[in-house]
């Protein structure tokens, strides 16, 4: 299993803009990341969203981080890029499991505890301890 190739980008820009303050402009970002242009405005519209860089038009805009990179966690740029980190399909809501049965899904109670510890990792992660 994989990271997203979205949420691995996602990592990179933020790590591209918070070791070069104050500002960098999208071209900078994916010229440094190697990320497209249209996917890294897709990313950063949602960074932007959920509040991690703000974006500032005209001459000497740019994207900027909104806090200390010691309040990112690594789980915040990953929820934000793809959302609720969930190891199985089986945790989202609204899933119906086609197994059937009476008894509660063993895997589902593992898959459960993959996610929370993943969680755990990512989120003792910030971007000025990686």
């Amino acid at each position: 299993m994989y990271i997203t190739l979205e949420i691995d980008y996602a990592v990179r820009i933020v790590d591209y803009i918070i070791k070069h303050p104050p500002r960098s402009a999208a071209t900078e970002i994916c010229a440094a990341t190697g990320v497209p242009t249209r996917f890294a405005m897709k990313i950063l519209g949602k960074l932007s969203a959920k509040g991690i860089v703000c974006s500032y038009r005209g001459t000497g805009g740019g994207y900027e981080i909104t806090g200390e990179p010691k309040n990112i966690t690594l789980y915040a740029v990953v929820e934000a890029a793809g959302g609720d980190y969930l190891f199985s399909r089986c945790l989202g809501n609204g899933y119906c499991c086609e197994r059937g049965g009476e008894l509660p899904c063993t895997y589902r109670e593992v898959f459960m505890e993959v996610t929370d510890k993943v969680r755990e990792v990512l989120e003792s992660k910030t971007f000025d301890n990686l």
